[in-house]
């Protein structure tokens, strides 16, 4: 498949901290007309159940029928299952399409909030560990974390400290995926590299922010777009 006179085997679109505001969607017509898979990285709901994170579902559906998808902090945990149950999950999963390796972990580090959804920094590792585990014979590989790795472009609060999280950042180190798509730091849209893994966060989807991932065959390239 050609596009833009050049021939990509995929195109992948991600966003994520949609919370309940998916009109940006209305927005993307022209984004959406060739892309082959959309992943959701995290917090569709604000505090949020099944329901919430079915309607979410519904409208990034409605764009394109390819959809995966992890739950975010603000996502209550019964989203977790739910997910699976839709047949979009990549907590602690790995799926692999069109040859590329895609695997992922939901939640976020410890916060000092108490949101519904926090894993250990172990927990985080092992979680995208078994996810890895179900696709490490394929390349690219994809990683999917709502948390970005610990200490990049992509994790720092307004004061600049970084919040990230040390256990995904150690698994990139290890196992060095292609691209690391986060979120979860709103101030913190950007770009950075972490050795040969490219790291990104959109930001909230309501200020406009996406990351678009192609595959052309000789490795992924992934960039941060804006509305």
């Amino acid at each position: 498949m050609f596009r833009d006179g050049a021939e990509i085997d995929m195109k992948i679109v991600s966003f994520g901290d949609v919370h309940m505001a998916t009109r940006n969607l209305d927005r993307m017509t022209g984004v959406m007309r060739d892309t082959d898979l959309v992943i959701v990285s995290g917090d569709l709901t604000n505090f949020g159940g099944n329901e919430d994170a079915r309607k979410v579902i519904d409208d990034v559906r409605r764009a394109c029928p390819h959809v995966l998808a992890l739950p975010g902090n603000l996502d209550r945990r019964e989203v977790i299952p739910f997910l699976d149950q839709q047949g979009v999950a990549l907590h602690g999963k790995g799926v692999v399409i069109n040859g590329v390796g895609i695997f992922g972990c939901g939640g976020s580090n410890i916060t000092p909030f108490g949101t519904p959804t926090e894993l250990t920094e172990d927990e985080i590792y092992q979680t995208l560990r078994s996810g890895y585990e179900q696709v490490k014979e394929h390349s690219p590989l994809l990683m999917i974390c709502h948390t970005p790795p610990y200490d990049t472009k992509c994790d720092r609060i307004l004061s600049g400290r970084p919040v990230g999280s040390i256990g995904a950042r150690r698994f990139i180190e290890e196992v060095g995926p292609a691209v690391c798509i986060s979120g979860h730091v709103h101030e913190s849209a950007g770009v950075d590299r972490i050795g040969s893994t490219t790291v990104l966060n959109a930001g909230p989807f309501k200020d406009g922010g996406y990351i678009v991932v192609t595959d052309s065959g000789d490795g992924l390239d992934a960039r941060l777009e804006f509305l």
